[in-house]
């Protein structure tokens, strides 16, 4: 894009460009300078600097600044900024570091795969940490969360800790939980949740140990970072995957559903097979309100397709419930001494209780023969309507 051509972009798309700074003195007047070239529409966060940026700072007066008295954190100075522009009436945001590792003439490439979208979405850098001169630790750093939002989200993306983003204002959440670097993974696992598409684009990076000040701590961030993943994870599993199917379930007609998200859904059908194999087994097993957290956890350790497992799970609802645990604890019967005769007792969960090790037996017996019965019958079922694969390699 020519230069006149993402000046106009940025301004009938009230894109403004919000610089979070905090004793980056080197480098931030060389990254504000490098922006102007583009825009005005500058807002940069002073988040309780003690170094000489707020004298820097006074040389812009054409641009906004917001000059915090203490340090709370990159997330909270995010928070700050976001307001303001939504106050200020842009739509989108450029989000830039002041420490110089991002380039100013990138702005062009997240206008123009705006320009290219057809709905809002969160762009985010991808800075190819597979490069020369990129940290060790922050590749590492990189890699795992890369894999904690696609677990989070179902979203694969090459890099989720660039900095260099885009957000849409009016479509990211209003409230957040977090001040300093996790802030960062929590909104945009979040924002997918709200249907958003969030992408990767190309983006330089430059890592100058002379210039560049990191005020990331490695221990506590990263335990901070580790402690909302943990609790995404578990809203991902209890709520957002579930949300997701049922919604998806009523967008489609009943035959649209299975034709599109089983029988065409993701894997092989002996995987399909097993995913749903692996669904009933645990739908049959007594683990209270468990099944979901575990059928979904197991599915992406062995690789298996969730949405199924999920679907196959659901086997224990509340009208079958009675049936399978007499079904269970006539299975464990022969395998417990004394008085099992459970047809000459009341059938309530009085009788579970006093024949836990019976149950127990039984539930195992039950999930693992219709686990079973579910896999083969799943398989040739598939086989049949879908063929291309042989049960035997």
């Amino acid at each position: 894009m020519m230069l006149s051509e993402v000046q106009n972009a940025i301004s009938e798309r009230k894109i403004c460009i919000l610089i979070p700074t905090y004793n980056n003195e080197k480098t931030l007047r060389r990254v504000i300078d490098g922006v102007l070239e583009y825009t005005e529409n500058i807002i940069v966060v002073n988040d309780g600097s003690t170094d000489s940026t707020s004298e820097i700072l006074k040389n812009y007066t054409h641009i906004t600044v917001l000059n915090l008295p203490e340090n709370k954190g990159k997330g909270n100075g995010l928070k700050i900024g976001f307001r303001k522009a939504k106050d200020l009436g842009f739509n989108y945001s450029i989000t830039i570091d002041s420490d110089g590792q991002h380039y100013p003439d990138d702005i062009p490439v997240f206008v123009e795969a705006l320009l290219n979208e057809k709905e809002d979405i969160l762009l985010i850098g991808n800075r190819n940490m597979s490069q020369d001169g990129i940290p060790k630790k922050s590749s590492f750093g990189n890699r795992f969360s890369n894999f904690w939002f696609w677990f989070e989200t179902g979203i694969r993306l090459e890099d989720t800790q660039s900095g260099y983003r885009l957000y849409p204002l009016h479509k990211i959440p209003k409230k957040y939980y977090t001040p300093k670097f996790e802030f960062e993974i929590e909104i945009i696992v979040r924002t997918a949740w709200r249907h958003v598409p969030v992408k990767n684009i190309p983006i330089k990076v430059l890592y100058d140990p002379a210039e560049r000040v990191s005020h990331f701590r490695p221990f506590k961030d990263f335990t901070r970072i580790s402690i909302l993943n943990t609790i995404l994870v578990f809203i991902a599993l209890v709520y957002i995957i579930p949300r997701n199917f049922v919604l998806n379930f009523k967008k489609k007609s009943f035959k649209k559903f299975i034709k599109e998200d089983i029988l065409e859904s993701e894997g092989t059908n002996r995987i399909k097979a097993f995913s749903i194999a692996l669904g009933v087994f645990i739908g049959f097993l007594p683990f209270g309100g468990y099944h979901t957290l575990l059928v979904i956890s197991l599915s992406v350790l062995f690789k298996l397709n969730k949405v199924l497992a999920f679907i196959a799970s659901n086997v224990s609802l509340p009208p079958f419930i009675p049936f399978i645990i007499v079904a269970s604890l006539f299975l464990g019967a022969p395998f417990v001494q004394g008085d099992s005769d459970i047809f000459n007792q009341e059938w309530n969960f009085d009788l579970v209780k006093n024949n836990v090790l019976q149950y127990v037996i039984g539930s195992l017996i039950l999930a693992s023969s219709m686990s079973v019965i579910a896999g083969i019958g799943t398989f040739l079922f598939l086989n049949k309507v879908n063929p291309g694969e042989k049960l035997t390699p």
